[in-house]
């Protein structure tokens, strides 16, 4: 996407010139002698916490008193206000965002914005944004609080933009987001950007050059695939280690007194089936048993591996003492010691131990009070010292490809490699009787996947900073109960102990007074419904309420997805799927889609199933402004105040079709799938506006000619509405079909 700029004052001189920079706060001096020089695309500044990064932003910015000289096209900005840094052509996204908390979107990029146009571009680049355009700053998650600065930023006209830890603390795939923004802005051309980057990943995909910074000095500019070959010099300058410690400790510990300084470390992880049984709150010291007091100490860049033992009898104490560790060899090792049997169901505490050391252990505390079994687990990885009960390299073990995939070097692979590990940890745990969490938008990133992965009814809690945005990227269709921390995650004080506190309570509640199992012998069946298949649907489940347990769900996108995920949990016995419309905006681009894996759980497993077209006429979208520009021509239709639909193409209607047959075709299970040739909404019909015979025929054709029938998988066609009592009748029908053999197949509720 190109944008406007001022004309440059001198098109052949570097975008940006730094010599001889220096600031000082009172007797520090932060900067000292900084130069650099970027020509055009993107010059990407790495370096450790504390390097001077974020004083480079703002020297170059005007938010600091400097001294040296900062050239913009040849001309000297140094000095200069801050306003009038920005009229030449410096535009600032900082750290930490700072957007106004009580503007809408919309007001904010008014403020800054030429024309209206422009802001409309804002929303072509972040889609995002134009969904949330009436949410005020406060109500928007990290990654769309970080669109909507670099668009603020990017209505300013700039010539050179410079950002400041653009990726810091969002989940992984608003990283990914905020990277192809940066790589289109560096694809365009026209706006050289300087960018500070600690995820060392995007730094290295996205900027032609990197410097490193080192105690307020650029220490070496290259480029990035010098940088990026060179694992020796991330070490030395970065303090990035192969084996996953992003940073080395300050001063390393002296070794034990046991220990000769040439003698290999040995590391014990102890599973605590019984809980940690271990500190008070004050008292973090490591739950492992070691030969030197860290796990680090030892050459991490080696891989590490079980060894070969035999089973150890269940003992009460918390420690096995008469087990003695074999030889260990050169690189450090992890051996598993099932201390305890597991007896009844634990709550397990997860988070980043190396943050959030002190608020976890004040839930599991809280736990321990209410005589609740608590597991804690550290999803940590910058590779300190863990004081949790499960190591961090006792979780990355269970990813696909090994705990090296986890530790790798790079901070948001790591986090998206941790997460996954996470969720397959989790799996394997046969006492999990709940699960609890706290933390920023990092954390619950981190913990969320796993809890989603969890069946319906298994206690989820988390504890977040992002409870009181858009929650959906975390909750999805799962059961998590999410409690907003109104402080950070920071500290234990009176606002942050009441509600950690809450949290804890209800988690224990939920694990200690499970509900009771649902008095009904009548299977649980699943059905779909959108406002245009009302009486379609009510006409089912008034059919079949003496015979099932019918479980409506709105077809909204999350319904589909929450409806499926019942069905990975084992609670339905079948599903009567009226009203496949998610479809239509997966193929059509609307807002309610369910993605691309709607249906893929019936291929998974061999559940009755019976499907019509319902509400495949249309594709949805927020209120008549929120419809793209390029779609108004289209035939809309005004739902509601806040709903504007969109009537599918007979070729829209083909992929429709041809989309929806493929996952027919994967299903294992019995199969009945409905046709209503007279049409598939409430306003589908003759003299409605969505009356398109043309469309539904294609539609129609798609799923007819690739439908694989079989002696259990039947299509019908019928001279029907969706809508008329009689295909309610059919439909009925068609589940009997389908059920009567499989009652047997209804799973108890777990």
């Amino acid at each position: 996407m190109a944008w406007f700029h001022k004309p440059d004052t001198d098109a052949g001189a570097p975008a940006l010139i730094v010599e001889g920079l220096d600031v000082h706060y009172g007797r520090a001096h932060a900067l000292q002698g900084v130069s650099l020089a970027l020509e055009r695309g993107v010059l990407g500044i790495v370096g450790r916490n504390g390097m001077g990064k974020t004083t480079l932003c703002n020297a170059i910015t005007g938010l600091v008193p400097a001294s040296g000289s900062v050239r913009l096209f040849g001309q000297e900005v140094l000095g200069l206000a801050p306003h009038q840094i920005t009229r030449r052509g410096i535009a600032y996204v900082p750290q930490g965002r700072r957007v106004w908390p009580s503007l809408s979107v919309e007001e904010t990029l008014r403020l800054v914005a030429p024309k209206r146009r422009d802001i409309e571009r804002v929303y072509a680049m972040f889609p995002r944004l134009a969904e949330r355009r009436a949410n005020g700053g406060a109500q928007l998650s990290g990654g769309e609080q970080q669109m909507l600065a670099i668009g603020r930023a990017l209505l300013l006209q700039p010539r050179l933009l410079v950002m400041d830890e653009p990726t810091e603390g969002l989940a992984p795939t608003i990283v990914e987001q905020v990277a192809q923004a940066l790589r289109q802005l560096a694809a365009d051309g026209e706006i050289s950007v300087l960018l500070i980057e600690q995820n060392l990943g995007v730094a290295l995909e996205v900027a032609g050059r990197i410097g490193v910074m080192v105690n307020g000095r650029i220490a070496q500019t290259m480029t990035a695939a010098e940088l990026q070959a060179d694992r020796a010099l991330q070490e030395r300058l970065l303090g990035v280690r192969s084996g996953g410690a992003h940073e080395e400790p300050d001063e390393a510990p002296p070794p034990a007194p046991t220990a000769a300084a040439d003698e290999p470390v040995q590391v014990f992880t102890v599973r605590r089936a019984h809980g940690d049984g271990g500190p008070s709150l004050d008292d973090l010291a490591p739950r492992t048993v070691r030969g030197v007091n860290r796990w680090n100490a030892a050459d991490t860049t080696a891989p590490l591996a079980d060894i070969a033992r035999e089973p150890v009898a269940p003992s009460p104490s918390p420690t096995p003492a008469a087990a003695k560790p074999a030889p260990a060899p050169a690189s450090a090792q992890v051996f598993d010691f099932p201390v305890a049997a597991s007896s009844g169901r634990a709550a397990y505490v997860a988070g980043t131990f190396d943050t959030k050391a002190r608020e976890l252990f004040f839930l599991r505390q809280c736990l321990d009070k209410l005589g609740l079994r608590v597991v804690t687990v550290d999803l940590a990885t910058s590779g300190k010292p863990s004081p949790a009960s499960v190591h961090p390299r006792e979780v990355a073990r269970h990813h696909p490809q090994g705990e090296s995939a986890v530790f790798c070097g790079d901070r948001g692979r790591a986090v998206a490699a941790m997460a996954l590990a996470f969720e397959h940890y989790i799996g394997t745990r046969r006492d999990l009787g709940g699960i609890i969490s706290a933390g920023g938008s990092g954390g619950t990133s981190l913990a969320t996947p796993a809890m989603r992965a969890l069946p319906i009814g298994c206690p989820k809690v988390m504890v977040s900073t992002m409870a009181s945005g858009d929650t959906r990227p975390y909750v999805g269709p799962s059961d998590i109960c999410m409690m907003y921390s109104v402080t950070d995650v920071q500290g234990i004080h009176r606002i942050s102990e009441k509600v950690l506190a809450n949290a804890a309570h209800a988690l224990a509640g939920m694990i200690a007074h499970p509900p009771p199992e649902s008095g009904t012998t009548r299977p649980a069946v699943g059905l779909t419904m959108f406002g245009v298949t009302t009486p379609c649907v009510q006409a089912v489940t008034k059919r079949l309420e003496d015979e099932v347990d019918c479980l409506v769900f709105h077809a909204t996108g999350v319904g589909g997805q929450s409806m499926e995920k019942l069905v990975d949990s084992g609670l339905l016995a079948g599903v009567i799927d009226v009203s496949t419309t998610e479809i239509a905006d997966e193929i059509g681009g609307g807002v309610l889609s369910a993605g691309p894996t709607r249906l893929d759980a019936f291929a998974r497993h061999a559940l009755p199933y019976v499907g019509s077209c319902g509400a495949l006429d249309m594709v949805n979208f927020g209120a008549w402004e929120t419809v793209p520009e390029r779609l108004r021509g289209r035939r809309l239709y005004r739902h509601n105040p806040t709903v504007t639909l969109m009537r599918t193409t007979a070729d829209e209607c083909r992929a429709i079709g041809e989309f929806l047959v493929a996952k027919l075709n994967a299903m294992r299970g019995p199969v009945r799938f409905l046709i209503p040739e007279g049409g598939v909404s409430a306003i589908d019909r003759p003299g409605q506006p969505f009356h398109d015979p043309e469309a539904d025929r294609a539609l129609f054709a798609a799923i007819e000619q690739g439908f694989r029938s079989g002696p259990d998988r039947r299509l019908t066609r019928l001279p029907l509405h969706v809508n008329d009592d009689a295909f309610a009748d059919a439909l009925v029908a068609a589940w009997h079909e389908v059920s009567q053999p499989t009652k047997v197949r209804h799973a108890p509720h777990r």
